[in-house]
């Protein structure tokens, strides 16, 4: 084997253990009769450039017992909030937190009051109403979802992009 054969096969062994090294791995599979949307969010609060944010995202389960992961934008995962009956836990960093409820999970996974329970009815294209938000609900056939919050400020505007 010349010199520069042998340098081009180490070339490209390198580049492919660094590759895999990258890709993330498979989500698991879901159980049949679990919903799953995931796609993209963005949520702007305004006055507070800090704590807006975008990434992706994968919802499963219910309003009781549930799962929200998200990812930035190379699809590592940045947290994962989870929650049961009397459980709210978020992993993030590699610690995991608990809170009081699903309510007080998401302000501080997202730095505004997500109303996660009803979320999963938006993405159904049920327009639940939730004290403070407008959802519109108009173009979630088209894989398109967008809730506004005005009450209690600052406005928040919450915009997702996903696959059914």
């Amino acid at each position: 084997m010349t010199l520069r054969v042998l340098r081009g096969w180490l070339f490209a062994t390198a580049l492919a253990l660094l590759l895999a090294g990258c890709a993330t791995p498979p989500r698991p599979a879901v159980p049949p009769g679990v919903q799953v949307w995931t796609g993209r969010l963005a949520l702007n609060v305004e006055g507070r450039a800090g704590e807006s944010f975008s990434a992706g995202f994968e919802l499963k389960g219910a309003p009781e017992t549930g799962e929200l992961s998200l990812f930035n934008p190379l699809g590592g995962t940045v947290a994962v909030l989870a929650w049961a009956p009397g459980s709210a836990l978020l992993r993030s960093g590699g610690k995991t937190r608990e809170f009081p409820s699903l309510d007080a999970l998401a302000e501080e996974a997202t730095g505004a009051p997500i109303p996660i329970a009803a979320l999963f009815d938006w993405l159904a294209g049920k327009a639940t109403p939730v004290a403070g938000w407008q959802a519109d609900v108009s173009q979630v056939a088209e894989g398109r979802l967008r809730a506004r919050r005005t009450d209690p400020p600052p406005v928040a505007d919450l915009r997702l992009a996903f696959d059914h």
